[in-house]
């Protein structure tokens, strides 16, 4: 039997390397030396190719926009045994979905005369209609008009207002001097003269007031005239959209290893009754398990690398090897893998079980913990054992909540614990009024320029990948640290922390995001490369004791 066009032959001797018996558990995973090989063997490839242009921002094709990439590798045997391997890109390459080298697409919406095309162009020309009318002063001078009428009624029925309310004083004041003066004959006569002044004011100002509320409903029927027209092309590009995105979900069909086929819609909503987000099925671990199991390939091992500049939000390295996105990814990947022998998840592991969590402190309302690296603070959705259980046991008789603040599952160090409800609240308040100083200890995969400075960049979780952080400016949270150079050797950096904010991951997106410190902290396996630990430790931390308020400190060495 021929192998299909985008089986690649490993180029390299792989005698001695065992198969592994499970395939990849793609969300945490260590490559497998065939799953290196052949990512190496792509990347050599990518470096030398001659098929097509991008920019991944290394260096070449200056002037285009720069846009790095998540490439994917499959080591599969053939039905005769034979070991090859598949490339795949996510989303675009390009400005393409389907290049020689590497699998296609599940759907290429690009073909010429799509459907996707031909709707896209007429959503496109909606944008452009709709920027046209936000962009256009037109919007703007009927407002400015529709405000400056309201503002011109207000003044002149104001002012006619206290006109008239002052010829009714007047009015009141002839009436007090009349009654003095004239005959009742006379006086009646004139009190009727009074009564038609005081129509006339009433009429002039009505008739004033309905100038005005004419004019005014005029200038306001052009405003809900433009207003109108933008929202209904607004919401014509909404249904269009959305219509869609739904005929390009029934498009996205998956098939698994047991001949099971699923459209993209229906995994997402059996897997937890949610919409597929933009960009699901485009990635190239379901692309790669797709293109294997349609041509009777058997997956051995997956991996996936960055290749190029980061993103200016998310954290990439060049080279780097990173896991699916749980977002976009897991419920796909649940689908396809199913029947399939698969890696034991490694986050469900309990490596620091014997792990001892030491007492550096202890008193009637509080303790200090040493917490080893890879133990959680508070319980997992999967794993119990962490400080808070520990603790209960530890200290059967403390009550609230117990933690006061939380260190991250890799990292080590000083860990504050309330004994007492009254400990915790007071605790926790010095936390939110930035009062407690605290300060880690860490090891950078590299070594930096700047011997010490403030790092700002605010962060919120990636809603496609929890629970990794981004950097974003329109929706993050501000986070600030200050940090302070120990000693730079053996191209490694020894760094001091000081995070003046505690937001999650703060530390580790701080020292490896291109705009923060460019240098990820040594072992990290979500922003850098995995290690047998994550070399950041929470070494020294200072407050006023809950109950009788004096200084307490605590410095505890890195063990790293």
């Amino acid at each position: 039997m021929i192998n299909p066009p985008s089986f690649h032959l490993f180029k390299k001797d792989l005698s001695g390397i065992e198969i592994p018996e499970r395939f990849t558990f793609p969300f945490c995973y260590t490559p497998h030396p065939l799953s290196i090989i052949a990512s190496e063997e792509l990347q050599h490839y990518i470096n030398h190719q001659q098929d097509w242009s991008h920019n991944f921002g290394l260096g070449d094709n200056i002037g285009q926009q720069v846009i790095g990439k998540m490439f994917g590798v499959l080591v599969v045997r053939d039905e005769n045994g034979m070991l090859g391997y598949l490339c795949a890109f996510s989303g675009k390459l390009a400005g393409k979905n389907d290049h020689p080298h590497f699998v296609p697409p599940v759907f290429d919406m690009l073909t010429k005369d799509s459907f996707f095309l031909q709707e896209e162009t007429v959503i496109n020309a909606l944008n452009s209609r709709i920027n046209d009318l936000e962009q256009n002063t037109i919007g703007s001078h009927l407002r400015d008009s529709l405000q400056q009428l309201n503002t011109q009624a207000v003044q002149e029925v104001t002012a006619l207002k206290n006109k008239l309310k002052n010829q009714k004083v007047d009015r009141k004041q002839q009436r007090a001097k009349a009654a003095d003066i004239l005959t009742p004959a006379e006086y009646q006569h004139f009190e009727a003269d009074l009564i038609k002044q005081s129509l006339r004011d009433k009429h002039i100002l009505s008739v004033l007031q309905t100038k005005w509320a004419t004019r005014i409903s005029e200038a306001q029927h052009q405003v809900d005239q433009y207003v109108s027209k933008l929202n209904d092309l607004k919401n014509e590009r909404k249904a269009r959209s959305a219509a869609l995105q739904n005929r390009l979900f029934e498009q996205y069909v998956f098939l698994n290893g047991t001949g099971e086929t699923k459209n993209i819609r229906n995994i997402f909503w059996e897997f937890n009754q949610s919409v597929p987000p933009a960009g699901a099925g485009e990635c190239a671990a379901p692309k790669l398990l797709h293109y294997a199991f349609s041509h009777r390939l058997t997956p051995i091992a997956m991996a996936e690398f960055w290749w190029g500049d980061s993103p200016t939000s998310e954290i990439r390295q060049h080279q780097n090897y990173y896991p699916a996105c749980k977002g976009k990814c897991e419920p796909i990947l649940t689908h396809m893998l199913k029947g399939m022998m698969i890696e034991d998840n490694p986050l469900l592991a309990l490596p620091v079980q014997q792990s001892e969590l030491s007492v550096v402190y202890e008193d009637d309302d509080m303790a200090v913990m040493d917490k080893p690296a890879e133990l959680l603070s508070v319980p997992g959705i999967t794993i119990e054992d962490s400080v808070y259980s520990r603790i209960k046991i530890l200290f059967p008789h403390a009550e609230g909540p117990l933690i006061v603040h939380r260190l991250d599952m890799s990292t080590s160090g000083l860990l504050l614990i309330a004994k007492t409800k009254q400990a915790h609240k007071v605790l926790q308040q010095q936390f939110i009024d930035h009062t407690i100083e605290k300060r880690y200890i860490a090891v950078l995969d590299g070594q930096i320029e700047p011997n010490e400075g403030i790092i700002d960049l605010p962060l919120r979780v990636d809603l496609d990948d929890r629970p990794r952080q981004v950097v974003c400016y329109q929706y993050g949270k501000r986070a600030l640290t200050k940090f302070k150079i120990l000693e730079r050797t053996k191209g490694k950096t020894r760094i001091l922390f000081y995070p003046i904010t505690g937001r999650t991951h703060q530390l580790r997106v701080h020292a490896a995001h291109r705009l923060g410190l460019n240098t990820p902290i040594v072992g990290d396996d979500l922003y850098g490369k995995k290690a047998h630990r994550l070399h950041l430790h929470a070494a020294y931390i200072s407050f006023l004791h809950p109950t009788n308020k004096s200084q307490m400190s605590f410095d505890l060495p890195a063990p790293f």
